[in-house]
């Protein structure tokens, strides 16, 4: 059972910035994988104002030893001022698959 590794979800406005975040996140190994989902409505409510805004999904492979590198890195690349992100834990896979994640990561 794969009990340390996460999916963490992040919402990015743009194909750029999920370009850049996602790069940056692979090749520093604090994500084995992150896809990158096109095209999602949020709606949510902000300073009072409920908004609608289109944007991307990041699903991003990773481990709860590398959430906080992770999670500080995502906050230095990304353009809003309180931006989404939540992890869950990955509590089943395939068994090649769950070890390929494990071996693509840095160990803190």
């Amino acid at each position: 059972m794969p009990a340390d590794l996460q999916i963490a979800l992040c919402t990015v406005p743009d194909e750029e910035t999920a370009g850049l975040i996602a790069d940056a996140l692979v090749s520093e190994k604090l994500a084995a994988c992150v896809n990158i989902v096109p095209s999602i409505m949020s709606v949510y409510r902000w300073n009072d104002a409920i908004e609608h805004s289109q944007e991307l999904l990041l699903l991003i492979k990773t481990s709860e030893p590398a959430w906080p590198l992770l999670e500080a890195r995502i906050l230095e690349l990304h353009p809003y001022e309180l931006p989404e992100i939540v992890t869950v834990p990955l509590h089943t896979g395939q068994a090649d698959y769950i070890k390929w994640i494990k071996n693509s990561l840095i160990n803190p």
